[in-house]
């Protein structure tokens, strides 16, 4: 039995993408652009086990066995098999001619929720055709692959800051994700994590699109007019590190986001009260510097994503901690990077507003840029064991 395991990242988009022009090949009607987060803080983990005493291919997921025939998963098993048949060199011919005429079983978990608009399926399809090329040996472009299992899956092929081109080809060959800059080039830069929901969104990113594409008019000005605007401004102020530029555009683009989920027939409402107060808590924090300190982005879900830099990380939360008050003890309230205990002037306090929503975000998880998919050496951390089926742990 040949075992690998890996993890890939979570990536979030502030130029959102949102509706295909191929529902098969998963094409987008517009080019996107997001910041790959840190996978010491959000990871998929993925173990895959290539054996001749397996009996068919099986699937896992966070500890329950899901359906293999998924159509999409279907998919980056046969492209990577294809490409591993056609790759495969004399020196590794017979190894790699043996592991392809094996079943796979495939294990893998999230360490932060599924399917609750954190784009966990992105982590998971991206860490699932990395693990595939590396039990088959397959180097080179990957984000094509990941793409047919999960649009956002392309982006998370790659650390730090990374686009993903629409292309123009029918077959979806120029489809690809690109890196704009590494995980490096913007070490100041830090995302907060506010969870309001945990729970599984009730309208599905591919059913939600698919309505839009359809009864939006609004998507399509997007898609046509603003996104290529954006794309270019959103490119220049990563590559100048402004965040002043780099903020508003965020804003802006995760409103017409939720804009044309709205201007969907019938409307789909992905934000809840508590984004909205997050949504102004912001504008006033803001307004109360006179400048643009922190960014929300909100994708498929209730769950804020906040762009920061590292100076003004603690009093932000320390703001949020004071509008939100913790339900639980600050231990499990706070995740990820560490953050000081932060002092709030009056003078913002009194901005801000005194209006509180008791346990309104669940908890924070800090984070920054990170790199993309990696491979474990650590056998330790495999998720199947010695008979090919998940550990008890898992």
């Amino acid at each position: 039995m040949k075992v690998v395991t890996c993890t890939a990242p979570v990536n979030i988009a502030v130029i959102k993408y949102w509706g295909k022009r191929n529902e098969d090949l998963i094409l987008p009607i517009n080019s996107s652009l997001s910041v790959t987060l840190h996978q010491d803080q959000l990871k998929t983990t993925t173990s895959i086990a290539a054996s001749r005493d397996f009996t068919e291919d099986r699937i896992w997921l966070n500890g329950k066995e899901g359906d293999i025939s998924h159509s999409r998963l279907q998919s980056c098993l046969r492209e990577i098999r294809r490409l591993a048949r056609k790759r495969r060199n004399s020196a590794a011919e017979d190894t790699v001619s043996r592991i392809l005429n094996y079943k796979v079983h495939i294990c893998s978990v999230n360490n932060f929720p599924t399917a609750a608009g954190l784009a966990s399926s992105a982590a998971g399809y991206a860490c699932l055709v990395y693990t595939l090329a590396k039990l088959y040996g397959v180097e080179g472009e990957l984000s094509e692959i990941a793409r047919q299992g999960s649009g956002s899956a392309c982006r998370s092929i790659y650390g730090g800051f990374v686009q993903w081109v629409m292309g123009e080809r029918e077959d979806g060959k120029d489809s690809l994700a690109q890196q704009v800059e590494t995980e490096s080039h913007w070490p100041e830069l830090r995302i907060l994590i506010l969870v309001v929901s945990a729970e599984k969104k009730h309208v599905g990113s591919t059913s939600g699109m698919q309505t839009s594409v359809e009864t939006s008019p609004l998507l399509k000005l997007r898609a046509e007019t603003v996104v290529p605007e954006r794309m270019k401004d959103m490119i220049e102020s990563i590559k100048k590190r402004d965040f002043e530029s780099f903020g508003q555009l965020t804003m802006k683009d995760s409103n017409q986001f939720h804009a044309t989920c709205l201007d969907t027939y019938p409307p789909i409402f992905y934000l809840n009260q508590i984004s909205q107060r997050i949504i102004s808590l912001v504008h006033r924090y803001n307004d109360h510097y006179g400048q643009t300190k922190v960014a929300y982005s909100f994708d498929a879900g209730p769950n804020a994503v906040i762009f920061t830099l590292e100076p003004t990380v603690d009093e932000f939360v320390e703001l949020v901690k004071r509008s939100f008050p913790p339900e639980s003890n600050g231990d499990t309230f706070l995740k990820g990077l560490p953050v000081k205990p932060g002092l709030l002037s009056p003078d913002l306090l009194s901005a801000v507003g005194s209006d509180l929503c008791p346990g309104g975000v669940q908890y924070i998880i800090a984070t920054q840029p990170g790199p993309g998919p990696s491979k474990s050496e650590d056998v330790s951390l495999d998720l199947l064991g010695s008979d090919g089926l998940p550990k008890q742990s898992v």
